[in-house]
C-alpha cells in the first residue's frame, strides 16, 4: 500500500537505533525523507553508513534533547536543510528506575527532561511548519503509565503525560488540520531490552516468562510492528484518525489474562 509520504520530512527522535531506527527505514521504505535526531554518535555514525550505502535522502542531527536550546537547535537546522517538516515522532526516552522509595526531587526531574518535556519541546518548535503543511505527530508511549510497572515513578509519569498530550494536541490542533496520535509499547525487543533480559542469571527463562504472558503468538512485538503502525499513522492513508492511543502490544494490555 502507498501511504503517500514520498519526499515527506519526517523528524524521529531517538531515531538512531531501537524503535526508532525501524521508524526511519520504514519511512525510506516509503521514500520519505527521515530526520533522525539522537544523541548517540556512534549510532549515527553506523546508521550514516547504512543509509548512504541505501542512496537514499535523509538528515542526521546529534542532539541532547535533555537540553532546551537543542531541541530548538534540531527543529532550526531541518527547516534550514530541508525547508519544511512533515511530521513529528516523539520517540527519545528510557526507562530509568527512578522510584518513589528509591529516587530524589534531581533524578525525578532529570528523568521528565529525558523522557517527557522534549516531546513538547519539539512539537512546540516544529507546530509552525506542520501547520503549513497540515503534518502529523505520533509519540510514542509506554504501557507503564496504564498499568504500573513498580520502582519506576518518572517514567510512569512521563508516559503518562505523552498519552495526555496526544488527547490535548489533538483537540488544540483541529482547527489545522494536524492529526495526532499515539502508539502504546508493551515488551517489544529492542537492543535496550535484550540488554535487560541478559542482565538476569537465566536470560531464555526470564524472556519465556513474559512471551507466555503476550496473548497473541505468545511472542514480544518486533520494532517493525510499531514502525507500521507509526508509518500508517503518519499517512494520509489514516486521515480521520487523531487523538487515538493505539495499543501495538499482541493484546498484552487489555485482553483477559485468564486466557494466557
Amino acid at each position: 500500500m502507498d501511504l503517500h509520504l514520498q519526499g515527506k520530512v519526517i523528524i524521529v527522535t531517538g531515531g538512531a537505533k531501537g524503535i526508532g531506527e525501524a521508524i526511519v527505514w520504514r519511512l525510506v521504505e516509503e521514500k520519505a525523507i527521515p530526520v533522525i535526531v539522537d544523541r548517540d554518535t556512534e549510532a549515527l555514525k553506523n546508521l550514516d553508513e547504512k543509509l548512504t550505502s541505501k542512496k537514499t535522502k535523509f538528515l542526521l542531527l546529534t542532539a541532547d534533547l535533555t537540553q532546551a536550546e537543542e531541541c530548538k537547535m534540531a527543529v532550526a537546522k531541518t527547516v534550514k536543510e530541508l525547508n519544511r517538516i512533515d511530521g513529528l515522532v516523539n520517540n527519545a526516552g528510557i526507562n530509568d528506575g527512578v522510584g518513589l522509595a528509591k529516587g530524589s526531587y534531581e533524578a525525578f526531574l532529570q528523568s521528565l527532561h529525558k523522557n517527557l518535556i522534549h516531546y513538547y519541546l519539539m512539537a512546540h518548535h516544529a507546530l509552525p511548519y506542520l501547520i503549513k503543511n497540515k503534518g502529523s505527530i505520533v509519540n510514542i508511549s509506554s504501557k507503564v503509565a496504564v498499568t504500573g510497572q513498580g520502582n519506576t515513578s518518572a517514567y510512569a509519569a512521563a508516559n503518562g503525560g505523552r498519552n495526555a498530550f496526544t488527547r490535548e494536541w489533538a483537540v488544540e490542533l483541529l482547527p489545522h488540520g494536524i492529526r495526532v496520535n499515539g502508539v502504546v509499547v508493551s515488551e517489544c525487543f529492542t537492543p535496550l531490552y535484550k540488554s535487560w533480559i541478559q542482565s538476569f542469571a537465566n536470560p531464555q527463562e526470564k524472556l519465556k516468562n513474559i512471551t507466555d504472558k503476550i496473548p497473541l503468538g505468545k511472542r514480544m512485538t518486533t520494532p517493525e510492528e510499531i514502525a507500521n503502525t507509526v508509518a500508517f499513522l503518519l499517512s494520509d492513508v489514516s486521515s480521520h484518525t487523531t487523538g487515538q492511543l493505539l495499543y501495538v502490544d499482541g493484546g498484552y494490555v487489555h485482553l483477559d489474562r485468564a486466557i494466557t
